[in-house]
């Protein structure tokens, strides 16, 4: 078993891409706090439109953006990193512009401004990823990686909380918001694409084991089937809990937001320290580990549905601890595991194929989250704890070489 030891905190910025790129992730994480959470209710108070009409083209955006994340894949294949990066943050900036030059009642425009946004939303993920795992290694690489996913939530929750300070001041204030949310994406693009970091494709197709072809690793597919399942961890504070609580336990709404905030500091605060200490074992046992914390978290809900009411809702809270440990493993591991089980030469599309199932995951689960919640606590909750379950023991009986979080025992992309 491998020893793990101490990063760096600037070790952890060079292997995340250098203090520009750093910037550049703050500021671009900023921008998105600033107007995703309200981009519906941009919709609806700056442009005039219907709730429904307004929530179908962001549906359609995001979804179109998934449609093109292949192109991403071979992009970044073709050997492009920062650029591609920049590209993600750029095209959001045509995005807040079509907001802010949408005349009231053009939902055409809405929606291809939602299109961009979701084109950007959904192309960045990946472009970051294969940007860390050209500059970064092994342990490393997955600290850079978690380090990222932390800076990013800290960003949208200061976007979200000015975001919310500004909200007083009505249509003007989200006009405002649109426009500081794309000069805060320009200012990232020009921050990312400073760092000019790119690779060679016929290196890395010559380095590829003889035999192998261009596609991901077969044994990638469970993997990929298994995250749209893990990904709806990442939905539960924001609709199963605040559903729960307020539609069936009668609650106050305090509690959904007192979840939330403890869910984003949390995450800042845990995301790389866990994801080191569990360094010293391998991606795919970790990644297990995550389904099997979250399954228990789920019969957590599942119990605490069933207390009386003064009970419950504490009970809940303090259950969210427990599957916010979850998605930290799970988001500490998840990716690791893709960029070690991929070939260099193909990367690119392992990641993008692994974005398409999480973007996947995040659009059905409000419907199946939505769908199952009026049956009954043992309908959400268990069939969520099933699903999870199923999804952990797929992912921990595949196929192991031994690759591990650490990346220093075996270096090759030979296992997981």
């Amino acid at each position: 078993m491998a020893t793990t030891t101490k990063i760096q905190p600037r070790a952890l910025v060079r292997a995340s891409g250098g203090p520009r790129y750093a910037v550049a992730l703050a500021v671009d994480a900023l921008g998105t706090g600033l107007l995703r959470p309200f981009l519906l209710l941009y919709g609806v108070s700056v442009l005039r439109l219907s709730a429904p009409a307004t929530g179908i083209a962001m549906t359609v955006g995001a979804v179109v953006g998934l449609v093109c994340l292949p192109a991403v894949g071979r992009w970044l294949d073709r050997g492009a990193r920062s650029t591609v990066v920049a590209a993600s943050m750029l095209v959001r900036v045509l995005g807040t512009a079509l907001l802010l030059f949408a005349p009231a009642g053009h939902v055409w425009l809405f929606a291809t401004a939602a299109l961009f946004l979701g084109i950007g939303n959904q192309a960045w993920p990946a472009a970051h990823a294969a940007l860390v795992a050209t500059v970064a290694h092994g342990r490393e690489r997955d600290a850079a990686l978690a380090g990222g996913r932390a800076l990013r939530n800290a960003g949208l929750g200061v976007g979200a909380l000015l975001a919310t300070a500004c909200l007083a001041g009505g249509t003007t204030a989200l006009q405002a918001l649109a426009a500081v949310t794309g000069l805060a994406y320009l200012a990232a693009a020009a921050l990312a694409w400073s760092v000019h970091v790119h690779t060679h494709p016929a290196a890395a197709a010559a380095a590829a084991p003889k035999g192998r072809d261009d596609r991901p690793a077969p044994r990638m597919r469970a993997l990929l089937a298994a995250n749209v399942i893990y990904v709806f961890c990442l939905t539960v504070p924001e609709i199963a809990l605040p559903l729960v609580l307020v539609t069936q336990m009668y609650a106050s709404p305090v509690w959904s937001g007192a979840i939330f905030v403890a869910n984003t500091v949390l995450v800042v605060t845990l995301q790389v320290p866990v994801t080191v200490l569990l360094s010293r074992f391998p991606r795919r046992s970790v990644l297990a580990l995550a389904g099997v914390v979250l399954t228990a978290s789920y019969l957590g809900f599942l119990v605490a549905a069933a207390l009386r009411h003064d009970w419950g809702a504490p009970a809940v809270a303090a259950v969210s601890v427990l599957c916010t440990l979850g998605e930290i493993i799970y988001a500490g591991s998840a990716i690791a595991l893709v960029t070690a089980l991929a070939p260099a030469h193909v990367l690119g599309r392992a990641l993008t194929r692994f974005q398409l199932s999480t973007g996947f995951g995040l659009a059905v689960s409000p419907a199946a989250i939505t769908a199952l919640a009026p049956h009954g606590p043992a309908a959400l909750w268990g069939g969520l704890a099933a699903a999870t379950l199923v999804s952990a023991g797929a992912v921990a009986t595949e196929r192991d070489q031994g690759t591990r979080l650490s990346g220093c025992c075996r270096r090759a992309r030979a296992g997981s």
